[in-house]
């Protein structure tokens, strides 16, 4: 902290504007500066907050901290210094189209070219090559990488890449991953809980008969009578099918299936699978699996489902819906809500460092020869078709969870009792709702004000028209009306960017490191008919030595959390300065801390605890 004296000849009146320009020197020495408060000869303190670098001979105009929208601004020198700062800012953010179809991203080739206030303090922190090598090494697996093509010799020998690192979730996978209750736990609470879906009626590309599944169900009731009590459960992966497998590696052919998968809810209130189907076409060469088939016919074909969870987790759950979606709240933030903005000071802290990540991951994650495409099946272009198909599926209403989780038949708590992530995801959209809500009322006296507010409406359309492509069916709004409407969206960008990937990324150790419980790879086609399945044959299909080590880097480096992490409701850079701001902020910690009490209390002596939606493990952005 620096401490100034400044004499003025005369009285200067209300401070509007305070100016800070840097000299250089020698050498390229950036300046962060977070705020200056300024002491006038009455007294008053006012504080400037900045929360900026300043780089060369460059000088940066700040405004007072008290938010203020377009209407507050009165003289033309505050309305000219707002028009200014987001001229400047439109010509900084830029949008690109990276892949057609794709929403739209930041105009940046690499890391460097971002501008200097969003990119990471240590560049080094997230090179991702680093860090899965790293991690690899931590994991004392690099001994392995040099048998890239070799198959592991049995379930067992799996073992050999996964002890070094352990915790309670990922053993109990190991130990269990075989059974029935632990494949269809993990559609509720593992680390992709969104796909899972009431089935109304059987679709006729899986064609089931009651005998098939008769030694399955509990209630003495037929199939058609267990679908209308709401016992069948569904999981498509429709979206894979015609998707190319990756062929980067001449040596090792690489497959994906499409499969379907039936579940049912036994007396217990356990969630467990009745019938797998691998193809979307049924026919003599696309069997339905069952749990009454041959031991390993069975095991291979929940190994094929879960190795097209973890694709479509990875490409559509995590990729696009929170990294991608995130990117484009973000770029529409700086261009068009300025500093002062009420908004843009709620916003910011669940923008930090998202660019950044997304830009790092095209220029090395999943780029053309990226890091994507050495151990999995849908790298080498497959996870560019995967995000294509799934863009018509990203609608407004399917990134405000308590409506997808009524859309997908699975909001009720009696019916479905051990959803964790539903019953926490819905403690913590209310807690975000209303922290909201507090804050537009400070800000908007009416929805009146709301409709006025002409940043607010160039922010919704530019994320209606570049981040949906103006697409229609998206169903995200280009204005917003009221106050109601105005808590609903914004709540939609909090909770994709801090809690719903928190959710899909940081149980992806825990999940995914036992290798089949989640093959990123399978290297044989799937199975056309029964009986023929052998462990020989399983341990074949599954990822080898060299795809195995590089698959658990990476999960293991995509768990971690920033050093300086910033958890939910943590906002040490001070944007705001009222005082109806800082106790809503206090108001919302405190909702906050009742959820992760009362997570605490539930998962007290579960062998499986859900924690990944506990606020305090919930980071404020997606940086990672």
């Amino acid at each position: 902290v620096d401490s100034y004296d400044v004499t003025v000849e005369e009285d200067l009146g209300e401070i509007q504007l305070l100016k800070i320009e840097k000299r250089k020197y020698w050498y390229q020495d950036d300046w962060y500066l977070k705020y200056v408060t300024v002491k006038t000869p009455m007294g008053d303190y006012l504080e400037f907050p900045c929360y900026r670098w300043i780089t060369d001979e460059k000088e940066i105009v700040l405004r007072d901290g008290r938010a203020k929208l377009p209407r507050d601004d009165k003289t033309q020198i505050l309305k000219q210094h707002r028009r200014k700062e987001l001229e400047t800012r439109q010509k900084m953010y830029r949008w690109k189209e990276w892949h057609p179809g794709f929403p739209l991203s930041i105009d940046a080739h690499s890391h460097s070219d971002l501008p200097r206030d969003i990119q990471f303090d240590n560049e080094k922190g997230i090179d991702f090559i680093l860090n899965y090598s790293k991690a690899m090494e931590n994991l004392y697996v690099n001994r392995f990488m040099h048998m890239f093509q070799s198959s592991w010799s049995d379930f067992a020998d799996f073992e050999r890449i996964f002890v070094r690192i352990s915790n309670t979730i990922s053993e109990y996978v190991m130990q269990h991953w075989k059974e029935d209750f632990m494949f269809g736990y993990q559609f509720l609470n593992g680390c992709n809980p969104v796909l899972i879906r009431r089935c109304t009626e059987i679709p006729k590309k899986i064609p089931v008969t009651m005998d098939m599944v008769e030694c399955s169900l509990e209630r003495n009731l037929t199939l058609e009578e267990e679908v209308k009590q709401g016992n069948i459960f569904i999981v498509d992966y429709e979206l894979l099918d015609g998707v190319d497998a990756n062929k980067t590696d001449p040596c090792t052919i690489q497959y994906l299936a499409a499969p379907i998968c039936l579940l049912y809810k036994n007396l217990e209130n356990k969630i467990v699978p009745i019938a797998i189907q691998l193809g979307q076409k049924p026919g003599p060469d696309n069997p339905i699996f069952l749990p009454s088939d041959a031991t390993y016919d069975w095991l291979l074909a929940k190994i094929w489902v879960r190795s097209s969870d973890f694709h479509i987790h990875q490409t559509v759950t995590h990729l696009l819906r929170t990294h991608l979606v995130s990117e484009v709240f973000s770029i529409a933030m700086f261009r068009q809500l300025p500093a002062v903005h009420p908004l843009f000071k709620l916003l910011v802290p669940h923008m930090r460092f998202t660019i950044a990540i997304n830009t790092k991951a095209r220029e090395q994650l999943i780029c053309e020869c990226g890091l994507f495409d050495k151990a999995n099946a849908t790298g080498g272009g497959g996870h560019v078709q995967m995000v294509q198909k799934a863009v018509k599926d990203l609608t407004y209403s399917s990134l405000c969870f308590p409506e997808e989780i009524k859309a997908k038949g699975m909001d009720s708590k009696e019916d479905i009792p051990y959803y964790y992530y539903r019953d926490d995801g819905i403690k913590v959209w209310e807690a975000i709702k209303s922290f909201a809500e507090d804050v537009i009322h400070i800000y908007y006296e009416s929805d009146e004000v709301v409709c006025e507010d002409v940043e607010l409406q160039a922010f919704v359309k530019d994320i209606y028209v570049y981040g949906m492509r103006g697409v229609k069916a998206s169903g995200f709004p280009k204005v917003i009306r009221t106050r109601e409407k105005l808590a609903e969206y914004l709540t939609v960008i909090i909770f994709t960017t801090s809690a719903q990937h928190a959710a899909v990324n940081f149980g992806q150790y825990d999940w995914c490191s036992w290798i089949p419980n989640a093959p990123p790879t399978m290297r044989r086609p799937p199975p056309t008919e029964k009986g023929t399945v052998t462990i020989e044959q399983i341990v074949e299909t599954l990822p080898d030595r060299g795809r195995s080590c590089w698959h658990l880097g990476a999960v293991w480096a995509l768990s971690q959390f920033q050093d300086n992490e910033l958890f939910l409701g943590m906002y040490p850079d001070e944007h705001f300065v009222e005082k109806p701001v800082k106790e809503a902020m206090a108001k919302f910690r405190k909702n906050l801390d009742e959820i992760i009490n009362a997570i605490t209390e539930r998962n007290k002596n579960k062998k499986l605890p859900y924690y990944y939606l506990s606020p305090d493990r919930i980071p404020n952005s997606v940086a990672v």
